[in-house]
């Protein structure tokens, strides 16, 4: 999975996402991307899952970019553990989107199977997505 090499601080307080995107809400690389349409925290199980569907899609043509990357601890003791003694441990790696944010970009295809693609993309993850294209 989808892991930072190096952190300064094995366990962070989580952020919060209140406001729409301000930095990551344009398409930079790719003609047809996906486009967050409210906030949530995407794990690096959701994100593999979406490279693998997008890797198969342009294997022979084409083009895809992640625009995100799991770089927050997401901490959970174990079950059964009564309060106190500490933070959990490190269970898995999210990060947090805001509305408005691009999450993946693809080139290289034609825009109807651009479409199905990041459709089924949209479907392996938490947050409602919109599809949108470069203006030329």
């Amino acid at each position: 999975m989808l892991s930072p090499k190096k952190e300064k601080y094995r366990r962070r307080f989580r952020p919060k996402t209140r406001r729409v995107a301000i930095k990551g809400d344009r398409l930079t690389f790719g003609k047809y991307g996906i486009k967050a349409m409210s906030a949530c925290w995407i794990t690096d199980r959701q994100i593999e899952s979406c490279r693998i569907v997008l890797a198969r899609a342009t294997r022979k043509q084409g083009k895809f970019w992640l625009r995100i990357f799991p770089d927050t601890p997401y901490t959970k003791k174990p079950p059964e553990v009564g309060m106190g003694a500490g933070k959990g441990d490190v269970s898995h790696y999210v990060v947090p989107v805001s509305p408005g944010r691009v999450l993946f970009e693809l080139d290289g295809l034609d825009e109807k199977t651009a479409r199905n693609v990041l459709q089924v993309v949209g479907t392996k993850l938490p947050v409602p997505v919109k599809f949108i294209e470069r203006k030329e």
